[in-house]
């Protein structure tokens, strides 16, 4: 029988800007997926505390505005720090249930100024964080809220049989970053969004087809009504915000680029399935983007995975 993982996806609304209410969210979710016996499970870009839906909506490009630095200055308070422990329960959770775990978060490093990353962080079925890929390019009003990222979290992991990579929203039409892991061994693919169904319904199957993996892409909800009253100018989010922002599409495709899962929207949702390795090799027999159909003596990819810093700090020169 050949060898095969159960995987979930997560698609929930945050508690907009509450790092402890939504942790408690992605904590019951952990929870459930593990109950339906899943391995691994995926959650939405930058879920954990929210994604800046504020931008697009509220002129976030006028310099010097009060309203957007409060905006921002809460936003990176309720952001995620790693070496604070802020995800410590999750880790914990993840090793008492042996499942791990794929998560958008907003990260606020603490030797890193005040920016902030949308990084997607793995997490191992140990409890363990194996890797924090800062998003790359953030896109267009994301700019405003994000950081650039770098090469250091582009990894792959191993999660039973299979060999796993995960990506942030638009990373995933980036070829090359695409690249990066199928030379790595990819097999599974966890592409991480905001939400949307425009996002998700085409791209999941031509990844799923392109790399001859298995793609799970995970959404996250958001609508006017999630947005928390005790929020700073509240009330004028509601009304300059849509009534929804994001309304999932979380989907799995198969290496042959079918539905597994089809795209499930405008609602919260554990869902899980079951994948199996054979049809990853099934459908590599004709076409193996780092295998048998690559050419490296004619194209080849360079990875810089250092992670990108203002001081280099030499300790090593001579006194």
């Amino acid at each position: 029988m050949s060898a095969s993982l159960q995987i979930a996806l997560a698609q929930i609304a945050p508690v907009w800007l509450d790092r402890a209410a939504t942790t408690a969210k992605i904590l019951g979710a952990i929870e459930e997926a593990a109950k339906q016996g899943a391995q691994l499970v995926a959650f939405g870009e930058a879920l954990l505390p929210g994604y800046p839906f504020w931008l697009e909506h509220t002129d976030a490009a006028r310099f010097e505005s009060a309203q957007q630095k409060r905006w921002y200055a809460l936003y990176r308070e309720q952001a995620v720090c790693i070496e604070r422990g802020d995800l410590s329960d999750i880790c914990r959770l993840a090793a008492q249930k042996h499942i791990a775990v794929a998560l958008g978060s907003i990260e606020a490093p603490s030797n890193r100024g005040g920016s902030c990353y949308a990084s997607a962080v793995y997490i191992n079925g140990n409890g363990e964080i194996e890797s924090v890929h800062r998003k790359l390019m953030p896109t267009y009003e994301e700019r405003l809220a994000w950081a650039i990222g770098d090469g250091n979290g582009l990894v792959t992991h191993a999660c039973g049989p299979f060999t796993v990579g995960v990506l942030n929203c638009w990373e995933n039409w980036m070829p090359l970053a695409r690249a990066a892991m199928y030379a790595q061994g990819e097999n599974l693919h966890v592409a991480i969004w905001p939400g949307n169904l425009r996002n998700t319904i085409d791209i999941t199957r031509f990844m799923a087809r392109e790399g001859r993996s298995f793609v799970m892409s995970v959404s996250g909800l958001m609508r006017a009504s999630d947005i928390p009253d005790h929020l700073p100018d509240a009330a004028l989010l509601k009304e300059k915000l849509p009534k929804s922002m994001a309304n999932g599409g979380s989907c799995i495709a198969a290496p042959d680029g079918e539905w597994l899962v089809e795209p499930i929207c405008d609602r919260e949702v554990v869902q899980t399935a079951e994948i199996v390795l054979d049809k990853v090799w099934q459908e590599r027999q004709n076409f193996d983007p780092c295998g048998h159909y690559s050419r490296p003596d004619v194209l080849r990819l360079q990875l810089n995975r250092e992670r990108q810093q203002t001081l280099a700090d030499d300790t090593s020169r001579e006194s």
